[in-house]
């Protein structure tokens, strides 16, 4: 059908002037050219009495006499497929919507390799603001003919109406869509012009990919001072495309002095702060710590990275971290004793690394790490045990490559996967060299076609450690804000002590959750849904590990502030034993 009625759809202004300029001309375009060519293609093979119908018809429907056309055309069973398609397009015309419907839906039994069928349906549906009833007969009308410009150009406009631009970059490439003019960043960034230039992947008067849109995305992210860009494709008269990426960047304190103070005080519940400083001298370069005074879990923790050579697919990073902790084991240490098991942990660490951001579909990087540790006032601890709680230093190096594995943007789900590996020595007998190697698979689905109203995630993570290493080497399976491995239903704290959560040299863990937006006001949001877990941790030495598979549900509140940080209410309950907990966290 021609789509040429005005779009009846909500949508920002610029989506309304490219469907308005490119998919009402295209359709139209596609029309004129139809009526004007004999009846070949996908009809099956015409008498003469039907050719001469055909055109009869076609010149009906060019001059806009749809009910002449539909008085010509009585409902034949073993009509051609032209005079089929002519009858649907004149109802459609005429707005007798369900009818067409009927007529198109007739011609897709009767004809069902001929792709205008499934495509015209589409066009029905989109009239009728059934956007996803309208990309699922696009996407059949595709399987019949992938290469159709007209009906990837539809179904691309479609997704850009709906938010989806990576999705629309999908179906716009096929037909060698879109070709971009020129490009602005607002506001107008501080960041080094040589620095951002290399980070968006932009050509004037070239087509605009889809693997360039993911690496501008990729390397935006890595610098770490935007927060949620926004692209904008605006179409002009001669079917190219201005593009504008729209993002608030974070200077010295943040985007705003309102972010920099609310980001700096974030950990004040847990006597934590956070001096972040970014883009310092408009290079790029980040400075991030972490001052925590807990007198049971004191830590400093301060971090540079920066593109190396204005290149930000190339980041380079340097890092120091040092702990003071009181750790209780009365609960962890196998087997269980009624003495009071613990002791403290000094711990030093210095590091460098380099990150490589080759595409948008993966990265990888490599660093090496200096640590030192020294246990104290070790408490009620079998002496087999003593090997973990061994003082000295270590050299590791150290690898990790993330990769995207699955995409499918049409359905805004993502798979990703990520291998980390480390070699190293501990300086100190019984211990000495030894491995790790983790994996991980991470899942991630927006189930509406626009908008993050719902959101569901799912992951599984495991590790392996080969060899001896001291105590502060040992995986944790729990809750605590220093440790990534959550089981939300095993609080990691006894009276602010670390050491409560099940430990061991090797782990796996599955995380999946569902949130809902419940509030949000364009300054907080709010998230809320339930969780479960499942997991398994253990230690070929028998003092560390779980007995059986851990399994832990509940519920959690993320309260997003100005889009740059959350806080984590939630309530966790361990299935095997029940008991409850509660927990908190701040994060980026």
């Amino acid at each position: 059908m021609e789509a040429d009625a005005q779009l009846d759809t909500s949508g920002s202004a610029a989506a309304r002037r490219l469907i308005s300029k490119l998919l009402i001309a295209k359709i139209a375009a596609t029309f004129l050219i139809l009526v004007s060519l004999p009846a070949v293609g996908f009809a099956q093979a015409a008498t003469p009495a039907d050719a001469k119908l055909v055109q009869h018809v076609k010149q009906l429907y060019a001059d806009g006499r749809w009910a002449d056309v539909l008085a010509a055309l009585p409902a034949n069973e073993n009509e051609n497929a032209d005079l089929q398609l002519y009858r649907g397009l004149a109802l459609a015309r005429l707005q007798r919507w369900e009818e067409s419907r009927q007529a198109l839906q007739a011609g897709v039994s009767r004809h069902p390799r001929d792709a205008r069928f499934p495509v015209e349906l589409g066009g029905i549906a989109y009239q009728q603001t059934n956007f996803n009833l309208a990309k699922r007969e696009l996407l059949r009308g595709l399987r019949l003919q992938p290469r159709d410009n007209y009906t990837n150009t539809f179904l691309a406009s479609i997704y850009f109406l709906e938010g989806n631009l990576e999705a629309a970059l999908k179906y716009w490439n096929r037909a060698g869509k879109p070709r971009l003019t020129d490009l602005k960043f607002q506001p107008h960034p501080k960041l080094n012009p040589l620095v951002l230039d290399r980070a968006l992947k932009f050509s004037p008067a070239t087509e605009w990919r889809q693997d360039r849109y993911l690496s501008t995305r990729a390397q935006l992210e890595a610098l770490r001072l935007y927060s949620s860009p926004i692209f904008d494709l605006k179409a002009n008269a001669d079917d190219t495309f201005d593009l504008t990426i729209r993002a608030a960047e974070r200077n010295t304190w943040g985007s705003t002095p309102w972010e920099g103070g609310l980001s700096l005080l974030r950990g004040l519940p847990y006597q934590t702060v956070y001096p972040e400083f970014y883009n310092l001298g408009g290079t790029g370069l980040n400075w991030r710590s972490l001052v925590r005074w807990d007198d049971q879990k004191r830590r400093f923790s301060s971090e540079i990275a920066a593109p190396l050579g204005s290149d930000p697919a190339v980041q380079v990073r340097a890092y120091v971290d040092g702990r003071n902790e009181n750790w209780n084991l009365t609960n962890t240490l196998l087997p269980f004793s009624p003495a009071r098991s613990g002791m403290n942990l000094q711990k030093a660490v210095a590091g460098a690394e380099v990150q490589m951001i080759p595409s948008g579909r993966w990265r990888w990087s490599t660093g090496v790490e200096y640590s030192y540790r020294k246990f104290r006032n070790v408490a009620a601890v079998p002496a087999q045990a003593a090997p973990f709680f061994t003082n000295g230093s270590s050299l590791a190096l150290r690898a990790r490559a993330e990769r995207s594995l699955v995409r499918v943007p049409e359905n805004r789900f993502t798979l990703d996967g990520s291998a980390a590996g480390e070699v190293g020595t501990f300086f100190e007998n019984p211990l000495g060299r030894y491995g790790r190697i983790e994996g991980a698979l991470t899942s991630h689905w927006f189930p509406k076609a626009r908008g993050d109203d719902y959101e569901l995630q799912a992951s599984v993570k495991g590790g392996k450690t080969y060899g001896k290493v001291p105590f502060d080497e040992l995986f944790s399976l729990g809750f605590e804000r220093d440790n990534g491995l959550f089981m939300r239903g095993h609080p990691d704290l006894v009276n602010g002590q670390k050491g409560n959560a099940p430990l061991g040299r090797n782990y796996f863990v599955a995380n999946s959750e569902i949130d809902k937006i419940v509030y949000s006001n364009g300054i907080f949001a709010v998230r809320a849904g339930p969780f479960l877990d499942s997991g398994r941790i253990y230690d070929p030495s028998g003092f560390f590990g779980a007995r059986n598979w851990l399994w832990d549900t509940g519920l959690q509140t993320k309260i997003r502030v100005l889009g740059s940080f959350e806080f984590v209410l939630g309530y966790g309950k361990d299935l095997r034993t029940g008991r409850n907990s509660f927990f908190t966290k701040v994060s980026r």
